[in-house]
């Protein structure tokens, strides 16, 4: 089954967001719970959230993917910044509470120069923390370009922060993958996909990829750097993307557009991807 989907704005609410997903002929889709450079959240309004139960089960959506702040960052080295994530990390899973079993999408952060061997047990305290064994929400590592001193541009570096984790929390974590980003930090998925599956697998385990941030890169391979192209226009291009799509070990997985469109181009996109998907 192929769930494709875009960002979307959660300005006008849950129901708003499904019934734009349905107009653009998506099935899942990716949003914020709150401004994304942080701020306060709207409260949540429970006949909205029916609402948007009822056309999710009425046009077969796959699960939907909440993205953290981007101000969100648990492996700061300011105290301060590290609180204000685990308050709203704490928040947010609260609010997904509201619908329990899909998922909540994070940046690992920044070690702004204090290393990752510290960086990563202070991510690893807060999801100790908020991933309690009462929340329902399954919490996903992102995997990063390796910009500047961002934590995550290496399977290695997530399988850690999996590996040190609790029970509750390590029963409910699992990876975001993003095409440009892995592409940018140098996992080559349009020359050697079969190869960096594997490796993943070996190391993080795929079990644990539940969802897909489909982005071409407008920098080349291993660049380290984060700019979102759209599909075919960038250094994946189109034909390496549409090979990732069909790859069989990536079936049923949510795939997510982030690349620089309007509504418009985003349907265009989905389309194009449902015209060039080759399984059932």
């Amino acid at each position: 089954m192929l769930y494709i989907g875009c960002h979307l704005s959660s300005a006008g609410g849950f129901q708003a967001m499904a019934e734009t997903a349905v107009k653009i002929q998506a099935n899942t889709f990716q949003f914020f719970l709150r401004n994304p450079r942080g701020g306060a959240a709207k409260d949540i309004d429970i006949k909205d959230v029916k609402n948007f139960q009822k056309i999710a089960q009425q046009n077969n959506f796959g699960k939907v993917l909440a993205h953290a702040p981007y101000t969100l960052n648990p492996c700061s080295k300011d105290l301060k910044t590290r609180e204000f994530a685990r308050q709203v990390f704490a928040d947010d899973l609260q609010r997904m509470e509201h619908i329990p079993g899909n998922l909540y999408n994070f940046h690992p952060g920044s070690h702004v120069g204090q290393g990752v061997k510290i960086a990563i047990p202070q991510i690893v305290e807060i999801l100790d923390e908020v991933m309690t064994e009462a929340k329902h929400t399954t919490v996903l590592l992102e995997t990063m370009s390796g910009k500047g001193s961002e934590v995550g541009s290496t399977f290695e570096e997530l399988a850690e922060i999996i590996a040190q984790t609790k029970d509750n929390a390590l029963e409910k974590l699992g990876v975001c993958l993003d095409t440009c980003h892995v592409y940018s930090a140098g996992y080559d998925i349009i020359n050697h996909l079969d190869e960096v599956l594997e490796k993943f697998d070996k190391i993080i385990g795929l079990q644990r990829l539940q969802a897909i941030h489909l982005n071409d890169s407008m920098t080349e391979f291993n660049s380290h750097k984060d700019r979102h192209e759209k599909l075919g226009q960038g250094s994946l291009g189109l034909e390496g993307i549409i090979r990732f799509v069909n790859h069989p070990a990536l079936q049923g997985i949510p795939l997510n557009l982030e690349t620089p469109n309007e509504l418009a181009g985003y349907a265009e996109e989905i389309a194009m991807i449902k015209k060039n998907y080759q399984h059932d």
